[in-house]
């Protein structure tokens, strides 16, 4: 079985030599997220890719998830501070902070209390309207553009958004076959997306929260393939079950012979670090081991500082795990010579 490469696409990778580069270690398909591409930017990423490589292209659906507008540089607030949520566009201060999608104020709920990114802020609104509400800071934190944000009572959202339809109508257009949806609650949802993606694609059902794990058996049916992300899991699951999670969605897919993908935080040092943590390439290994069919690389090829060399690592774990796992039994005289692939 080959295992299989996934690619982010972003800043740092959206460039020719880059994507030739990535090309060369036989990436097996580029991902376009929209929840950081701009739709009047779809098309155009799109093109450009398609310009400079034959790699098929998958398109990740924003789904039913909520995130902070545009700030500069970062906000700091402090515990007990006041700030208006609005749905505007104007970048985001101490005073006043946007969210998107709108459709979430006509959702929250005084006393919902919400989290903005893995480790900022955490507010609790007081008051709110239509298009609009007022928070205040119970947790100090740092907010930074375009974070996600998590909410203790799940608001009731669309499994896709406004700009997800348009997305998909415009990978129609270009000739796209591969579709992921973002935090997959139930078959049903797979069925919308679907009946919208062009006639025969491939769907990806990404299983990220509460909801995707207790209909885990509907969705990995109704897929082609399965994507088990762990940072959108954890802001659902404590940290320390998210590994036995991970472990079930794959013994759960690979039951069903569905091809299973394990993405977030496999080489994060490397989002500023040429070199791997240990601990990085063991988390690797363990996921191999499982049993997945292909690892995903999300900020390390798309904001990091050397997206070839991120891959390149991936490659030789993936071969260090084939020749290991050929040898059955690990012994001094097997140990390889050389650290290089």
């Amino acid at each position: 079985m080959k295992i299989r490469i996934l690619c982010t696409l972003g800043p740092a990778s959206l460039v020719r030599s880059v994507i030739e580069g990535l090309d060369r270690h036989q990436v097996d398909l580029f991902r376009i997220n929209l929840s950081h591409t701009p739709l009047e930017a779809v098309a155009s990423t799109i093109e450009f890719v398609q310009q400079h490589s034959a790699t098929p292209i998958c398109l990740d659906s924003e789904g039913p998830q909520i995130r902070c507008g545009l700030v500069d540089g970062e906000v700091v607030l402090d515990r007990g501070h006041r700030i208006r949520l609005t749905s505007g566009d104007a970048p985001g201060t101490s005073r006043e902070l946007t969210l998107w999608p709108a459709t979430v104020f006509p959702a929250l709920r005084v006393g919902d209390v919400m989290g903005v990114d893995f480790d900022g802020a955490v507010l609790q609104i007081i008051e709110v309207d239509k298009q609009s509400a007022t928070a205040v800071v119970v947790g100090s934190g740092r907010v930074r553009s375009n974070k996600a944000v998590s909410i203790d009572r799940k608001p009731d959202l669309p499994a896709l958004s406004e700009k997800d339809l348009a997305a998909i109508e415009i990978g129609a257009q270009l000739g796209i076959e591969h579709y992921a949806m973002s935090f997959t609650g139930s078959a049903d949802d797979l069925a919308l997306l679907r009946a919208l993606a062009p006639s025969g694609c491939h769907i990806i059902a990404k299983i990220e929260n509460r909801q995707g794990v207790r209909n885990m058996d509907e969705i990995v049916e109704a897929a082609d393939s399965v994507l088990v992300d762990r940072g959108d899991l954890s802001r659902e699951i404590p940290l320390e079950f998210v590994p036995y999670y991970q472990k079930a969605i794959v013994r759960r897919a690979n039951r069903w012979n569905r091809p299973v993908y394990v993405a977030t935080n496999l080489l994060e040092s490397m989002v500023t670090s040429r070199v791997p943590t240990i601990a990085e390439a063991n988390d690797i290994a363990n996921t191999l081991l499982d049993g997945v069919h292909g690892l995903v690389l999300a900020a390390e090829t798309a904001v990091g500082m050397d997206p070839v060399g991120a891959v390149e690592m991936v490659v030789r774990a993936v071969r260090a795990f084939e020749r290991m796992n050929d040898s059955q039994l690990l012994d001094e005289d097997r140990l390889p010579a050389e650290t290089s692939a």
